[in-house]
């Protein structure tokens, strides 16, 4: 079922000002590494999208990727707006997965070079967190890995993103990301029925803003309670 819903548009029902924000410590790359070896017993806030009737799911990975610069920031990218599936939403680079993908890490990767020309032997693969269905079909595994910057006087990235699926690539930091009270929880109603998510709306100066919703807000929301457990 698609949705046409302007997520800008939804109820805003409220902040966790009751959560912590995570500590800095948690996001450094030892803590990070320590982390997913030896992962804590945690809940993953949202699993599955209420609004799932996808008779058929479809695998898919999606690359959390993590750039380790002096303040730590999440890659992510805004989608074009043609795309049949989420076009010009924020995501993270991922997609199905193939049938030549041994595994999902395999998947994100591949997908992540072909969307962001994000090289695989550039990413430390940290781990996996817990599946997420969406709306649409997709029953995403959620790869996270560091990247680090081209070591020159510009710290870049040097990225060429696909203009066929990407429209720009972009970081939000992760002092933004892991705090709750930027975690908004909104609402539409469908039928009569309340459908909740998450939206995180990233101001990066005062005339631009990445509203970041739905599955991406929500695996960044699971990745806050995962590194905050």
């Amino acid at each position: 079922m698609a949705l046409t819903i302007d997520p800008r548009l939804a109820e805003l029902l409220g902040h966790d000002l009751h959560l912590p924000a995570l500590d800095a410590a948690r996001w450094s790359r030892p803590a990070l590494a320590e982390r997913f070896r030896t992962p804590p017993i945690w809940q993953p806030d949202i699993e599955v999208e209420r609004w799932y009737q996808a008779p058929d799911p479809v695998a898919a990975a999606v690359l959390v990727p993590l750039v380790m610069r002096q303040q730590p920031a999440v890659l992510l990218t805004q989608r074009t707006a043609h795309l049949k599936k989420h076009g010009g939403q924020i995501s993270f680079p991922g997609g199905r997965s193939e049938p030549s993908d041994l595994t999902p890490v395999a998947t994100a990767l591949r997908e992540a070079q072909e969307e962001v020309g994000l090289a695989p032997e550039r990413v430390e693969v940290l781990g996996t967190l817990p599946t997420y269905t969406t709306g649409t079909g997709f029953v995403v595994t959620p790869v996270v890995g560091l990247i680090d910057p081209v070591p020159d006087e510009l710290d870049r990235l040097n990225l060429v993103h696909d203009p066929n699926e990407v429209d720009e690539v972009f970081e939000v930091p992760m002092s933004f990301l892991m705090d709750p009270r930027h975690h908004q929880r909104r609402a539409f109603d469908l039928a009569g029925t309340k459908l909740e998510f998450y939206s995180m709306p990233w101001q990066s100066s005062p005339d631009k803003e990445y509203f970041i919703w739905g599955a991406t807000a929500a695996m960044l929301r699971n990745l806050y309670r995962f590194l905050s457990a």
